[in-house]
């Protein structure tokens, strides 16, 4: 069993605006920006909409050999049926494309 390499993206957050009404009196700033922490969530899903960029880190230092690219597409799979799950290639993915979660029944 393959898994493909990839990573979903999250929802946009959004931000404060002006009412039409207030923007018609004044010259006050339309959009107001983000506070702190809602800034940080929204570099952190920017930062985050970056699939799998290839890099093969995380073929590199797979103790069992199990992530290849396929040839043909020049997608990273990894091979589950020789995964042993230690977590390494998730650890170094600079883009956090892969993810560890565990197998229905175990």
């Amino acid at each position: 069993m393959i898994k493909e390499c990839k990573k979903e993206a999250a929802p946009r957050r959004k931000h404060k605006t002006l009412s039409i009404k207030a923007r018609k009196k004044n010259f006050a700033p339309v959009e107001y920006g983000f506070l702190k922490e809602d800034a940080i969530k929204e570099a952190e899903r920017c930062l985050g909409l970056r699939d799998c960029q290839f890099c093969e880190i995380c073929s590199l230092l797979c103790p069992d050999l199990c992530i290849t690219r396929d040839e043909k597409t020049g997608e990273v799979l990894i091979d589950l049926d020789y995964c042993k799950g230690c977590g390494i290639c998730a650890a170094v993915c600079p883009k956090q494309a892969i993810e560890m979660v565990l197998e229905d029944g175990k």
